[in-house]
């Protein structure tokens, strides 16, 4: 009964999820080079742990559009403007400990998306940004919570010792908790007034959404009592299926999704514009997390940047566990034709970024 009520629960609001295709393509893997670091004025970042090479910049071209370029100069512009957002101020420890980890690089695949969404629907980068860092905030914060002993009790992320690791578990909790508020009062203090009051409300209960109860927060929970689920249990297979959706739609895309809903009510999009970008990144955030779980299994913790293997420790709900790694690639090319479709209609030029974004995320190696 338990899995017939979760099984309709879900496929009444995402009945696309369900529908297999019947012939598999394999997606292409990119090879990705080491660290790239870009300067600004005051810092080196790291704008990934690995970048797209000039090779592979090939494969996301459009006569107008050079794919490495955009996400190496959009990520320097980000990184900028956390530095800008967050500076180093009294009380110093939490200020650190914030800096420590919204500052440590990453691929700012969310922010990416709330920026190109944003242009998708005819606004400027720089009236994203302030939507684009306050998503990045938040994703920080769920990391450092996420890292922590009480709930994944990791070491490593994003190549360096975790938050806790260096801050303490006290500070570390604080920092998130900080970060919390403070990517809401950016989103409103410093977003232009060329965005409507009316706009603004709703970017702000758009992300208020994805990190509560109906997003991460909810997705964390449903990941925690997850662990431990045997799949080959009777009647169990089919549940273990529909609540690795809900973990994913709500850990992981839930985030994705808002990072590119906000870019596209910010920039002026219209409802169906929005919706648009809405069923677009929902199976994008899917495909993210659909990659990560089989990364999680195939690659060393150097080449992640972040534990490997943790996932498979704690007998987590996961792809591979769930669907094992010949499904999973007919289901992550279903996603990806999915997220696709949703872009037909724009101008091949404005689309350029998302559907180079989705096809990284498709294929990236960490």
């Amino acid at each position: 009964m338990a899995s017939m009520t979760l099984g309709s629960l879900v496929h009444h609001h995402h009945p696309s999820i369900f529908t297999r295709s019947s012939s598999l393509t394999t997606l292409k893997p990119i090879v990705i080079n080491s660290k790239r670091t870009v300067s600004s004025s005051s810092y080196s970042y790291i704008v990934s742990s690995s970048v797209v090479t000039k090779e592979d910049n090939h494969n996301y071209k459009s006569s107008s559009f050079d794919f490495m370029s955009y996400i190496v100069s959009k990520a320097e512009s980000v990184n900028r403007a956390l530095d800008l957002a967050v500076p180093l101020q009294e009380p110093v420890k939490i200020h650190e400990a914030m800096r420590y980890s919204l500052l440590a690089g990453g691929k700012r695949i969310r922010p990416l998306l709330c920026i190109a969404a944003c242009e998708l629907v005819g606004g400027e980068a720089s009236v994203a940004m302030p939507a684009a860092c306050a998503v990045e905030m938040l994703h920080t914060m769920s990391l450092i919570h996420d890292d922590l002993p009480c709930i994944d009790n990791d070491d490593l992320r994003r190549g360096k010792p975790t938050n806790h690791k260096v801050f303490g578990e006290n500070v570390a909790l604080l920092a998130g908790d900080a970060l919390l508020p403070f990517a809401f009062e950016h989103l409103v203090s410093a977003t232009s007034p060329v965005v409507s009051p009316v706009r603004l409300v709703r970017a702000v209960g758009e992300l208020a959404k994805a990190v509560g109860v109906e997003g991460v927060a909810a997705g964390q929970v449903a990941d925690i009592s997850s662990e431990g689920l045997d799949p080959n249990d009777v009647g169990l297979e089919h549940l273990d299926f529909c609540f690795s959706i809900i973990i994913h739609l709500h850990k992981t895309a839930a985030l994705l999704e808002a990072s590119t809903v906000l870019g596209g009510i910010v920039g002026g999009g219209s409802d169906d514009e929005i919706e648009r970008l809405r069923q677009f990144a929902r199976c994008v955030g899917l495909l993210f997390q659909v990659v990560d779980d089989i990364l999680d299994v195939t690659k060393s913790s150097q080449e992640l940047g972040k534990t490997a293997g943790k996932d498979l420790v704690a007998d987590k709900l996961t792809y591979p566990k769930i669907m094992g790694f010949e499904k999973w690639r007919e289901f992550a090319e279903k996603l990806s034709r999915d997220a696709r479709e949703q872009l037909l209609g724009f101008g091949s030029d404005q689309v350029a970024p998302l559907l180079a974004l989705a096809n990284y995320i498709a294929n990236r190696q960490n």
